[in-house]
């Protein structure tokens, strides 16, 4: 595998999403290497339950930041040279992951002469809801349209970014393929019995996509109707300055809470005692953080959106609001808050459709299957 986000570095959906399926390929008998950025005090050669990890730095030669595409361009080269230091191992298959690690990817495939498989996360396409603007979103566009091309299969993780993909691309549709993210429930799982108060929590990249503003809203309408109401919004991003100033705008500074970024424990300990776990998102092409807050037993509320919507939708795991709809949000809010039995439904629900359909394992066992297409085994 190539991917541009490994854990420690730039813990986010899709580095979750890589090691959770690398693990479990492991764990079903195969073997897995994944290339990927340095981190700071993260070993150059590691060993993650099985997963053999080589990173490599990748910032330089120093490329002026504002030229993204070129910059990542550069460190694609520097993950190529990785392979060099993986001695007689060869690969079946190349698995790479969004544009970032496009090129290096695409090369490792040509080099051994295996398929490429690339999951894409995210488009520009569906972020800019089909009208890309011209600049940078326009040429990493052009790059995703390559890749489209270039690999063998295309993997997405909703139905969502599926119909994405072919509407931006226009490719042969035996190219593409749904399987979707996965989730540890067992280590978002509270240990013990918990005790949940009014507090409700939201995390993620502070990103104006992610909605988080409509959270500040919808607390603002709620100001005097929920007692004891409070909010925590974790995580850091470009657009967190912005949101202190919704915050501040709405007059509930002394309400929601900006915690910037969150240890894993921390994050984990606070979804465990919140009321409720909202997911704002305005763009989400898939929604791993519903499945991690689904598997933490909390109770909750999701814009009705993109990979929301797959997920979520028809379960009875979650109640949804239009997106942007900030009152609709404080409504659903109230409910889950002074309605204990509308709480208990919603977990209840939620237990069931993580278990039944979002382990790592099922995940894992679609992902070979379509390796072994790749490379006509089937």
């Amino acid at each position: 595998m190539v991917s541009w986000e490994y854990p420690p570095h730039k813990v986010t959906g899709v580095s979750t999403h890589v090691r959770g399926l690398a693990r479990a390929l492991v764990a079903g008998g195969h073997e897995v290497v994944v290339l990927t950025p340095s981190a700071p005090d993260a070993p150059d050669a590691e060993n993650d339950d099985g997963v053999m990890v080589r990173r490599i730095a990748v910032d330089l030669p120093w490329i002026d930041e504002s030229n993204t595409v070129a910059g990542v361009a550069s460190a694609n080269h520097h993950l190529v040279a990785l392979v060099g230091g993986l001695g007689d191992w060869r690969p079946d298959v190349v698995h790479g992951h969004d544009w970032t690690t496009g090129w290096a990817a695409r090369t490792v495939s040509r080099l051994e002469g295996v398929p490429l498989v690339m999951t894409m996360h995210g488009t520009e396409h569906s972020r800019h809801s089909g009208h890309v603007p011209p600049g940078e979103p326009s040429s990493i566009h052009a790059v995703e349209n390559w890749l489209a091309w270039e690999a063998d299969r295309i993997v997405c993780n909703s139905q969502f970014m599926t119909a994405g993909v072919l509407d931006a691309f226009e490719i042969d549709t035996s190219h593409l393929v749904l399987v979707p993210s996965g989730i540890d429930a067992e280590s978002w799982a509270p240990s013990d019995v918990t005790v949940r108060g009014p507090l409700v929590m939201a995390w993620g990249r502070v990103l104006y996509e992610k909605g988080f503003q409509v959270v500040a809203q919808a607390i603002a309408r709620l100001r005097g109707r929920v007692p004891e109401l409070s909010g925590v919004i974790a995580g850091r991003g470009p657009y967190l300055a912005e949101l202190q100033s919704r915050i501040d705008l709405e007059g509930v500074n002394d309400l929601v809470q900006l915690a910037g970024f969150v240890p894993d424990a921390e994050l984990r300990s606070t979804l465990h005692r919140a009321g409720c776990v909202v997911i704002p998102s305005l763009y989400e092409p898939f929604g791993v953080v519903a499945l991690e807050a689904l598997a933490a037993g909390a109770p909750v509320i999701a814009a009705d959106t993109g990979g929301l919507h797959e997920i979520l939708a028809g379960t009875g795991a979650a109640l949804l609001f239009e997106p942007g709809n900030d009152a609709q949000l404080a409504s659903a809010i109230e409910r889950v808050l002074t309605e204990p039995n509308v709480a208990t439904e919603l977990t209840a629900n939620a237990r069931s459709l993580v278990n039944d359909t979002y382990s790592w394992p099922a995940v894992a066992a679609r992902t070979i299957e379509v390796y072994r297409d790749a490379r006509g085994e089937t």
